[in-house]
């Protein structure tokens, strides 16, 4: 099972601990991460999503663009753009860029934020139904070979069909995230990928054999899986943990201006971390949980602190219960992308290569 390292580009440098400064849309800065996170080693970025941020599918050309071999994982939320149209915007792309392209669905738990672009769908579980339509649809732009008639619940379509056909044999890699149990299901019939936050072994542990049985039950594959986390790191552990509450102090101090504050809802996925966060700041071997408590788990929160050979090890770990795609991005996200292409990634990648070998196991 290979492995593979996402990074994170935002539109601007921002994070919990720095204030945004400059403009909302920052092409310089875009750049130069894109650009650090290919020299560093990762395989591919995540482009995120919101309802008030510049458009994920723009900025992902824009990196492909200034780019030659990173794969953008392009974040977009079904309901708001016709699923015929959306997955010929992204066949383009994929094969005007060699096939670079990857899809990450944002199903959305907060229904306020979904209605700044016009969603009328309150209930979380019928967004998910809608979703695994509009994933039906895309999947038949990108594979009939004929026109398609589909009729569902959210979308009706009539001779659909797409003259251009993604670059990747069966379409896209898509990744689907969410902690639901419709979450679950509609990974479990969709994805290539499932995506998780930054858990626990124990919850990683229960999350992917729910998966797992959920592609089961459609007959498919088992997907892959994918751990977002935030890398702390420096020459020692003890400097590691003073680093971790430099960041939280700072993060502190900063919440009225950076905006990473305690929303007044919860995803399932927040819950789990929020749950996890209760259980003390430290869990397993170094899994960090106060930035995750400090801000409500309103995103990828969690961290693991350590030297890079310790959290290597943590990454390794993971590996052996299933997890092969790495998210990971630092609280000052320019400088830790290099610093991780220093050590992180190429440990992380030598010391699951040496386990495999003593496993008798060959990487893909």
């Amino acid at each position: 099972m290979s492995v593979e390292f996402i990074g994170f580009i935002a539109n601007s440098n921002a994070s919990e601990t720095i204030v945004r400064r400059g403009p909302v849309l920052d092409p310089a800065y875009i750049e130069t991460v894109a650009k650090a996170h290919e020299l560093a080693g990762f395989d591919r970025a995540l482009l995120a999503f919101h309802s008030t941020t510049p458009d994920s599918l723009q900025v992902a050309q824009h990196v492909l663009t200034i780019t030659k071999k990173l794969k953008v994982m392009i974040a977009q939320r079904p309901g708001f753009t016709a699923p015929t149209v959306l997955a010929r915007q992204l066949a383009t792309l994929d094969q005007l860029y060699g096939g670079r392209v990857s899809l990450h669905v944002i199903t959305g738990g907060n229904a306020v934020e979904l209605k700044q672009d016009g969603n009328a769908l309150d209930d979380k579980d019928e967004r998910y139904a809608r979703t695994s339509e509009f994933l039906d649809i895309v999947r038949l732009e990108w594979t009939s070979e004929k026109p398609f008639n589909y009729s569902g619940k959210y979308y009706t379509v009539e001779n659909g069909f797409s003259q251009v056909k993604p670059q990747q044999k069966g379409g896209i890699y898509t990744f689907v995230g969410g902690g639901s149990d419709a979450a679950i299901e509609v990974s479990g019939k969709h994805a290539d990928t499932f995506a998780l936050w930054g858990e626990s072994y124990a919850q990683v542990r229960d999350v992917t054999a729910r998966v797992r049985a959920a592609a089961a039950r459609h007959g498919r594959p088992a997907p892959r899986f994918s751990l977002s986390v935030r890398p702390i790191l420096a020459d020692t552990e003890e400097a590691a943990w003073k680093k971790a509450d430099e960041i939280l102090e700072r993060a502190t101090a900063l919440q009225d201006q950076t905006g990473y504050r305690r929303p007044n809802h919860a995803t399932d996925g927040a819950k789990r971390l929020l749950a996890l966060a209760d259980q003390g700041a430290r869990i397993d071997k170094r899994l960090w949980t106060e930035i995750a408590k400090l801000t409500g788990a309103n995103s990828n929160s969690t961290a693991l602190v350590g030297t890079p050979e310790q959290v290597a090890e943590v990454f390794a770990d993971y590996y052996e219960l299933g997890v092969s795609h790495f998210l990971i991005r630092g609280f000052d996200p320019l400088p830790d992308a290099i610093d991780y292409g220093r050590a992180l990634i190429p440990l992380t990648r030598e010391l699951i290569a040496k386990r495999q070998a003593v496993r008798g196991e060959a990487a893909e």
